[in-house]
């Protein structure tokens, strides 16, 4: 399982917020190439950055943020928030993003979003499904959709999404630990029937369908393999490294031992 830590940018700053309430904020570090280094250097590979100001505006907002670390740094970056336009998606892809993460636009624009998985391909294109009592939310969560999670990741995987992150927003920040029961319950409705021949002759088999990153709720570093056994293919955390909840040397262990 991947481990991913997020970095979320508000002004250019390292930030966080609290089931996505930007009255909540609270600034970490003035300087997110500084986080994104030391994430490095305790052996993370994967990051997830969040352009808060752009999820507000629409359109991305801190992509020099992007630059930087993609250009200083050998992290693999998965960037999202405010991603509407080919152009949007462009400057991402130019400034270093390995993936982007597209949530309202899946909603908003489904065929703009789908033409990206087409150009781009199925390992670029990562489905955002957060969700509010299993609805998904919009718009940096400021919106509710009447579109309900489960129906919604099943559509989009028959389009071909793998990737999908699914963060539940009540949760979100809230470090009382991931919706695991919420997350066994999407894994086992995106399960994919084959017909297998075994040595008892053939029969039917369940395969793993999509790639779930869990996000949201993680507390301590016991949620980590929680989420691996119940068979996450990554997980988001945020809070739990800044609040020092999980240190960065228990991350750098989990991270060696899967």
């Amino acid at each position: 399982m991947r481990v991913i830590p997020a970095i979320d940018i508000i002004g250019g700053k390292c930030v966080r917020l609290s089931q996505g309430d930007y009255k909540t904020k609270k600034v970490y570090n003035e300087h997110p190439l500084e986080v994104a280094l030391e994430f490095e250097a305790h052996g993370v590979q994967h990051i997830h950055l969040v352009d808060l100001d752009g999820a507000k505006a629409k359109h991305i907002v801190n992509y020099k943020v992007l630059e930087a670390i993609a250009t200083k740094t050998n992290l693999k970056i998965d960037f999202g928030g405010g991603l509407k336009s080919n152009e949007d998606l462009k400057i991402a892809f130019d400034c270093g993003a390995g993936q982007i993460t597209g949530g309202s636009i899946a909603v908003n624009d489904r065929d703009t979003f789908l033409g990206w998985l087409e150009t781009y391909g199925a390992k670029r294109i990562i489905l955002g499904a957060d969700v509010k009592d299993e609805r998904i939310a919009i718009s940096g969560w400021q919106q509710e959709s009447d579109k309900k999670l489960i129906p919604f990741v099943k559509d989009y995987q028959g389009k071909g999404i793998k990737y999908v992150i699914c963060t539940d927003i009540n949760k979100d920040g809230m470090l009382g630990g991931p919706a695991l029961e919420l997350y066994k319950r999407l894994l086992a409705q995106t399960m994919i029937n084959k017909t297998a021949v075994s040595m008892s002759g053939i029969e039917d088999v369940k395969l793993p369908g999509i790639s779930l990153i869990a996000s949201g709720g993680i507390g301590n570093i016991a949620d980590l393999p929680a989420l691996k056994e119940i068979g996450c293919e990554g997980a988001i955390l945020g809070k739990a490294i800044y609040e020092n909840k999980i240190s960065l040397k228990q991350l750098e262990q989990f991270i060696l031992s899967v």
